[in-house]
Formats: structure tokens, C-alpha cells, sequence
């Protein structure tokens, strides 16, 4: 009988769990992701702000729609920033093959000098992509607006996400969406631009993080188009 080595027989082997199996991300639909102790997530994409560049007057009304922006919060939310490394492969590529087509010698000249900068560029060190998310939870069972003996019922009474009925999960979905425009208007005060996460969006990021060498080169597939077996 052939055996791998540091496992059981081929025959006897069992299937290999799905990493899935080791998430806490239960479900992501209607722009939401479903946590498997109930929880509901929203993510927001946020842009950055080159704090130094400011002036004195500016800085100070940042620091002030921060200071309001923190006050107004009654709810935990997190803030995470990915760094990834920008692949420019794809866009000298592109240039590679706008330089074939260029007719124009001196254009053509200009375009191959601008490819080697680039290139010479990219070789002398990593050039980062950041991204910067603020995560919006909702978890029915901290929820303050409700009663201490409606709390302790569902605490006896745990959702699971495959136990959140339509009803249920739009009436907290709702209040999720209060929460998100509560954090879209407070970083908006501070001149930030903001755009929350799509269903596409949020299948994409966790498939981008999870997958960070397979999805430079293979794109996922838009959510209609995804055939589930």
C-alpha cells in the first residue's frame, strides 16, 4: 500500500478540510457579511489625507472632526490598513505594446526611455499599495437600545447565521446601515472620501487577502457569473 509520507494511506486518507472550516465569516450577501456567531460586518473603503502637506489652520480642523468624529461613537468599529506590493507588470505591458504601435520615432523613443525608467524603478525596491477600511459590526447582543431581559433572552438563544431568517437579518441590516451612515458622515467632516463595500467588493477583498499570489494573476469572477456546486 503507497503512503504519503506523514500521512495516513491514500486509501484511508480523508478529504482535506476547506480553510473556509477555520474562518469566522459565515455568509456575505446584500453588502453584509455574516459573521458565524451572528455578528453582521460592513466594511468602508476610505481614502488618505497627506496630514504634513496641510497648514496650521487645516490640521487644527482635522484634529477637531477627529475629536467629534471619536465622541459620536457609541459602538466598537476597526480600522485596518493593507499593504500590498503594486504589481506594475500589467501596465508596462501595456506600454510594451503601445510602444509597438507607436509610428511616431520620437514618441516611440520617449515611450521605451519612460519603460526602463519605470522598470529601473521598480528594481531598486518595493513600491507598496496601502488601503485603508474602517469595519462596521453589529452584534444584536451588545446592542445598548435594547432592554436588559431582551438581551438575556438571545443570550440563551445565540444566532447563528444559518438560523437568521430574512426578517431578522433585514431589521439588522438596518441598523447596521444607521451605524455606516453615522461613520460615512463623521469621516466625510474631515474631508475623507468614502464608498462602502458591495457584495463583489467584500468577495474580492476577503479573495485578494486570502489568495495574495493567486489573485495577482487570476482575477475572480463577478458574483453572477460564479456557479456554485
Amino acid at each position: 500500500m503507497v503512503k504519503i509520507t506523514g500521512g495516513a494511506p491514500i486509501g484511508e486518507r480523508q478529504a482535506m478540510p476547506s480553510v473556509q472550516k477555520y474562518l469566522p465569516i459565515g455568509e456575505i450577501r446584500d453588502n453584509t457579511v455574516i459573521m458565524k456567531d451572528g455578528t453582521l460586518t460592513a466594511a468602508l473603503l476610505v481614502s488618505s489625507v497627506n496630514f504634513a502637506l496641510k497648514n496650521e489652520d487645516e490640521q487644527n480642523a482635522i484634529i477637531g472632526s477627529y475629536v467629534n468624529f471619536l465622541n459620536n461613537i457609541n459602538f466598537p468599529l476597526q480600522i485596518v490598513i493593507q499593504s500590498r506590493e503594486l504589481n506594475v507588470e500589467g501596465y508596462l505591458n501595456d506600454l510594451r505594446d503601445r510602444e509597438r504601435a507607436q509610428t511616431n520615432e520620437l514618441l516611440k523613443a520617449q515611450t521605451t526611455e519612460y519603460i526602463d525608467f519605470v522598470g529601473q524603478l521598480v528594481s531598486m525596491g518595493k513600491i507598496m499599495n496601502k488601503r485603508f477600511y474602517v469595519v462596521v459590526p453589529y452584534n444584536a447582543l451588545s446592542d445598548n437600545k435594547k432592554g436588559f431581559f431582551s438581551r438575556f433572552l438571545e443570550l440563551f438563544n445565540p444566532v447563528s447565521f444559518l438560523e437568521i431568517k430574512d426578517d431578522r437579518f433585514n431589521q439588522m441590516r438596518k441598523e447596521l446601515s444607521r451605524r455606516v451612515d453615522s461613520i460615512i458622515s463623521g469621516l466625510e467632516s474631515m474631508g475623507l472620501n468614502v464608498a462602502e463595500l458591495d457584495t463583489q467588493s467584500l468577495i474580492e477583498l476577503f479573495y485578494n487577502t486570502y489568495n495574495p499570489e493567486i489573485s495577482d494573476n487570476q482575477a475572480l469572477e463577478a458574483i453572477k457569473e460564479i456557479r456554485v456546486k
